[in-house]
């Protein structure tokens, strides 16, 4: 799936940051990394599948742009820590962090009570525990620059209550107050940290839950009817992690066509 940049706004502020983009190695998350290296900035792609990371690194190269990919399991605290360490090895500063990264695509659909109870616990150790890992992690890096950005992402199921995904649903609901909490903690730092709520989006991950007909139906549910691209997502990702955002904090950013209203 090509990832078109060409009609991107320019963000100035963006040039040079450091944006690490966990799961970035595919999907929504590649889409992002394509969006801030064509800013000037340097994305990061943290991703557990090695091979894809290294991939979407060499997509962006190609282009002209730095990039570096570092295999990482975000459910791993040493393996976070590690990444951190490389990154600020590398360039010497961590300017934005997207938690992106989270199981979803092959997970069992199924009533909760009948839900494997690893399947639980996977959720909540990449969804959840992954994403403080991360934040715990970058954040006495931004604390010394008194400059950062902390992305969130969470889910459109949320808002829907969907059945049969309490697992998922139930750890990115528990992105919004960890969002609401950091913001507080961080504020005085000048670190801003926000909540994304994407739209239902189709990309190259295939979802044996999803068919096309699923996605056409939420399609036809929102205000503007037609189906979600990366591009609709990484353009307000970029305005939320640059300086024309500084003075938004703690807030859900939501752009899924109107599928739902907080």
């Amino acid at each position: 799936m090509t990832i078109d940049v060409s009609v991107t706004a320019r963000y100035e502020s963006l040039k040079d940051r450091v944006v690490i983009i966990t799961g970035g190695g595919q999907g929504i998350g590649r889409g992002y990394a394509h969006h801030f290296a064509a800013q000037g900035a340097i994305p990061v792609i943290a991703e557990l599948n090695g091979d894809n990371g290294v991939s979407v690194q060499r997509e962006i190269e190609e282009k002209g742009s730095r990039a570096l990919a570092v295999q990482t399991d975000v459910a791993s605290i040493d393996s976070v820590t590690a990444m951190v360490d490389q990154v600020l090895q590398e360039f010497g500063r961590i300017d934005v962090l997207i938690n992106n990264a989270a199981v979803f695509s092959r997970i069992t659909m199924a009533p909760f009570w009948e839900l494997p109870l690893d399947e639980w616990d996977s959720a909540m150790n990449v969804n959840v525990t992954g994403s403080y890992y991360c934040a715990r992690a970058v954040v006495p890096a931004m604390q010394e620059a008194k400059w950062g950005r902390i992305v969130n992402v969470t889910s459109g199921t949320v808002q829907l209550g969907s059945a049969n995904y309490l697992h998922y649903i139930t750890s990115k609901s528990a992105m919004i107050g960890i969002t609401r909490s950091m913001a507080r903690e961080l504020g005085p730092s000048n670190i801003t940290v926000n909540t994304f709520w994407p739209g239902i989006t189709k990309t190259e991950i295939d979802r044996p839950s999803a068919t096309d007909e699923v996605f056409e139906m939420f399609a036809q549910r929102q205000c503007l009817p037609r189906m979600t691209t990366i591009e609709d997502l990484a353009k307000p990702m970029l305005f939320l992690c640059s300086e024309e955002a500084a003075y938004m904090t703690g807030q859900i950013f939501e752009p899924d066509g109107g599928l739902s209203f907080n």
